[in-house]
Parts: structure tokens; C-alpha cells; sequence
């Protein structure tokens, strides 16, 4: 029986997907349930499994395709069989050493490979799990072009004449250049960062906060913190926390914009920017200010580990009334952070690094960390984006015992 294999349904807000990769291609035998090819959407990469065991009869769409929700892109004959396995090897026979290499292979990189009679085991993969893209045969056929090309021979050309000639094969060679296209992850943060500074009016007020008491209390209560919740207590909750203090104070902070009105949010979606292999994801605490410093831990905790394996939700980077960002994790010391439309402000964490300050009259050494807040100033008025960031340095400099709420 033929079965029809389709895209997933996407979100509302997702039109259309790139099929980034086929893991099978036609007359293939495939298992149930085994992911036959990844679809990329601007949020997350989506898998699409077998519905059947069967043979792959045709493939309508090929890698880089765009598809869109329910669209049929391939056929499944569930009346296929294995193929046999193979008949037992003579271990005195010579075994021939395999032409193509074990890394994953796309199959139109594969074909072309083929055309132009390259070998792929010089050929570095640039694709995801260092898969070979058609691209990266591209780009190794020109380089070695480059390296191989040289001026017609020339019998009026002298020694010299000829040495130049090489030298600037030999520079251009080693001056390559690839073209990619971006992927919908990058090119949607491109969007929405052009989006955001064209349409709001973003200006960025500064901090600098002394974070002694969060490291006091951390090395104290770390042990028994993981202990009682498994999970590490890093620096997140604390700022979260902190935020949420300034947000309930000063609501405009946590409203955005929509048209000629300004949307006033009775809840507390917290966004915490996070570093993946396709880019900056931005997955989303709901209901931060319902949950305990343990619960807001482990959901980042969580949240890092699946943006690093490509599994986060499109509900998970959707929404959110405010957002983080911790570009100190990376040894940032200063930066103004973008704003995350429709969202009107945005928190930049940077390094902590001891400093020496002015503290009752003396200098002394302590942990200090720069905050930037950019806000949106159509709705948010210096006076509360000041008061806010202030509110928050409050907060982290005299902060609540975690373990309190256990």
C-alpha cells in the first residue's frame, strides 16, 4: 500500500519551511517511526518520522525545497522488503577499500561528486553533523581550479614572467571564498533585529551592580541546593528574580506595543536567550513569577540542553512580555542589547570581574557586573527605565535566600 508522507502541521505563525535534509533517498527500506528528513522552520528543526516500515518509492521535493504544512512531499510503499542482508565475507579474500567516505553525504553532493569525478574524502563537510552539502563540492572544485589553472604557455614569456604568473595563482588560491544561503533560523533574527531598531525607539540606560551577596549566598547553599532539587543553582534564577521584582513595580516595562495601543500583560513571560548550533534561540519561562528559584533552574537548564540538539518547541520560543540576554557567559563586559519585538525592553548581562569601588569611604575589591537595559521609549519614559534597572540592582544586592521557598 502507498502512503503518502507529509509536512507536519506548522504554527499559525509559520508559513512556510525549508526540507533541509533527506536522510533516506528513494528505493531505500525504511523502519517505523526512524526520521526519514529534517524541516527547518525560522524557530526550530523539525523531525519527520516513518509513519510505516516500507520502501521510499519517490521523493517530490529535495533538499533546500520550500514546503509548507500538510504538503505531500513523498511516497511510502509499505509492501516493500529489506534489502537482503549481505552474503558472508571470506576473510582470505581482499577486501577493496570503500571510494566514498562514512560521513554523512547529501544526496545531490553525492551526484555531483559523481559528474565532476571528486572524491569526497577531501571534501570538508559544512552541513549539520558535518554532513557534505552540494555547496562544499561546489566550493572545493573552484579552489582547486584556482590551484591547478595557469596562463597559456607563451614562448615569448620569460623565467620571471612565468614566476608571476604562478604567484598569483597561488594567492587567489589561497583566498576562497563560499557562498551559502542563510538558513530560516538566521535569516528571521535578521528580520527581526532590522524589524525591531526600524520601528522602535530604542535607547539603552547602564548599571553596574555588586554582586557579592549572590555569590555569598550561592557558595553557601549551592551544595544543598542541588542536593535537594538536582539541579545547579546558577546566577539565572537570581536575575529572573530580580527582574520580576522590577517588572511588578514598574508594568509598562513588561507591556508592549501594538499599533496606536499599549498592551498592559497581567503575567510574566520571561524570554532567556540561548546559544545554538543554528544561532541565538530565545525560549520562553511562563509564569516566572509562579515558580520557585529551583523550578526557573532546571526549565534553563532544560532549555540549553534541547536548543543545543535542535528540540525546542515552536510554543517554547513563542511569545514572551520580557527578555534576558547574558552575553557575559561569552566575557562581554559592555553591549546594548536589541530589543525582541513586540516586546518594549530587553536585559543585557555582562561579565562579572572583581572591580575596585568605593564602598564607606575605602577601596575595596568586589564582583561587579554591568546591566544594560534598552527599552522601547514610545511607551517606556526615562524615569521608569531607570527606576526599573535600579529596582533590579536592588534586588541582586540584597537577595532572597533560595532555599526559602523549598
Amino acid at each position: 500500500m502507498l502512503i503518502e508522507i507529509k509536512v507536519p502541521v506548522l504554527s499559525e505563525s509559520v508559513a512556510e519551511a525549508t526540507l533541509a535534509t533527506w536522510h533516506r533517498q528513494e528505493g531505500e527500506y525504511v523502519s517505523r517511526d526512524e526520521n526519514l528528513a529534517d524541516i527547518e522552520t525560522d524557530k526550530v528543526v523539525l523531525e519527520l518520522p516513518a509513519p510505516a516500515s516500507g520502501t521510499l518509492t519517490r521523493v517530490m521535493k529535495g533538499n533546500g525545497s520550500t514546503v509548507s504544512g500538510g504538503e505531500i512531499i513523498a511516497t511510502l510503499d509499505t509492501d516493500g522488503i529489506p534489502a537482503a542482508e549481505p552474503a558472508p565475507v571470506n576473510s582470505d579474500a581482499v577486501i577493496p577499500v570503500p571510494s566514498q567516505p562514512t560521513i554523512p553525504v547529501m544526496p545531490s553532493a553525492m551526484k555531483l561528486s559523481r559528474e565532476k569525478n571528486i572524491s569526497l574524502q577531501d571534501v570538508k563537510g559544512t552541513g549539520r553533523d558535518g554532513r557534505i552539502t552540494k555547496a562544499d563540492v561546489v566550493a572545493y572544485e573552484a579552489t582547486s581550479r584556482s590551484a591547478t589553472t595557469s596562463a597559456p604557455y607563451d614562448a615569448g614569456m620569460t623565467e620571471t614572467g612565468a614566476t608571476q604568473v604562478a604567484s598569483v595563482s597561488m594567492h587567489t588560491a589561497s583566498r576562497p571564498e563560499r557562498r551559502v544561503p542563510m538558513t530560516r533560523l538566521r535569516a528571521r533574527i535578521a528580520e527581526r533585529l532590522v524589524q525591531s531598531q526600524s520601528t522602535a525607539a530604542i535607547l539603552t540606560t547602564f548599571s553596574e551592580v555588586n554582586m557579592q551577596a549572590v555569590m555569598t549566598l550561592r557558595a553557601r547553599y549551592k551544595d544543598q541546593f542541588e542536593k535537594e532539587h538536582s539541579v545547579k543553582l546558577g546566577f539565572t534564577s537570581f536575575f529572573v528574580r530580580a527582574v520580576l521584582s522590577a517588572l511588578k513595580q514598574f508594568p509598562v516595562v513588561n507591556a508592549s506595543v501594538d499599533g496606536n495601543d499599549i498592551i498592559y500583560h497581567g503575567y510574566y513571560d520571561i524570554g532567556v536567550a540561548v546559544s545554538s548550533s543554528r544561532g541565538l534561540v530565545v525560549p520562553v519561562i511562563r509564569d516566572a513569577d509562579k515558580l520557585t528559584a529551583a523550578a526557573i533552574e532546571q526549565k534553563v537548564a532544560d532549555f540549553g540542553k534541547r536548543a543545543q540538539e535542535g528540540k525546542l518547541t515552536m510554543e517554547e520560543l513563542t511569545g514572551g512580555t520580557f527578555s534576558m540576554t547574558n552575553g557575559g557567559i561569552f566575557g562581554s563586559m559592555f553591549s546594548t542589547p536589541i530589543i525582541n519585538p513586540p516586546q518594549s525592553a530587553i536585559l543585557g548581562i555582562h561579565a562579572i570581574t572583581d572591580r575596585p569601588v568605593a564602598e564607606n569611604g575605602q577601596i575595596v575589591i568586589r564582583p561587579m557586573v554591568y546591566l544594560a537595559l534598552s527599552y522601547d521609549h514610545r511607551i517606556i519614559d526615562g524615569r521608569e527605565a531607570v527606576l526599573s534597572l535600579a529596582a533590579i540592582k536592588e534586588a541582586l544586592e540584597y537577595p532572597v535566600n533560595p532555599l526559602l521557598e523549598s
